[in-house]
């Protein structure tokens, strides 16, 4: 599966972008540093050239057209929905995929119950279930569920391919599908 993949372009890739954001006086300078960290993790992720070849195998395969995603933000910070939950990303009608961070304080509790390099972990597990969720999106738009069922059963492939070795793994997983 991936490996055929090695030999063609990674489409998405140069279309991910941290976005430049005004200055947010909501947040103290030691919540823009994390934030700021979130983020250039979040990048990192989802440019990574092995990410990058899975989203081209699952766009051939779900015959998502290249066009359909013009770019990919990565917000600085988080942003509440309308029933005033934390949202973790959104696709429009223009192509634009939008990737949010998870509030501070969530991570602060992660940290309290895992190890900081499972808190890493947590926030490029996120970062790669939102971007295939939202790429899912511009294809069945206007079907949650099936974006959802797809989303997991892609995520669990990558992740098993991509061998994740710490035994907390399969916790974290959870957690991301279960919010």
């Amino acid at each position: 599966m991936l490996s055929e993949t090695r030999t063609r372009s990674r489409r998405l890739s140069g279309k991910v972008q941290i976005a430049a954001c005004p200055q947010n006086r909501e947040f103290s300078d030691r919540q823009k540093r994390f934030y700021a960290k979130y983020a250039s993790v979040t990048f990192k992720t989802l440019e990574s050239p092995l990410f990058q070849r899975f989203l081209d195998w699952i766009m051939r395969r779900e015959n998502i057209e290249e066009r359909l995603v013009a770019s990919v933000q990565v917000e600085l910070f988080p942003f509440r929905g309308e029933n005033g939950k934390g949202l973790a990303g959104k696709y429009n009608s223009r192509g634009e995929i939008v990737i949010y961070p998870k509030r501070l304080e969530f991570c602060r509790r992660l940290v309290k119950d895992f190890e900081k390099e499972m808190v890493y972990f947590y926030i490029k597990a996120r970062a790669k279930a939102t971007m295939i969720h939202e790429l899912l999106h511009a294809k069945y738009s206007n079907d949650e569920a099936k974006v959802r069922r797809l989303t997991r059963k892609y995520f669990t492939i990558f992740a098993r391919h991509e061998g994740a070795r710490n035994v907390n793994a399969d916790r974290i997983v959870d957690m991301i599908f279960m919010q």
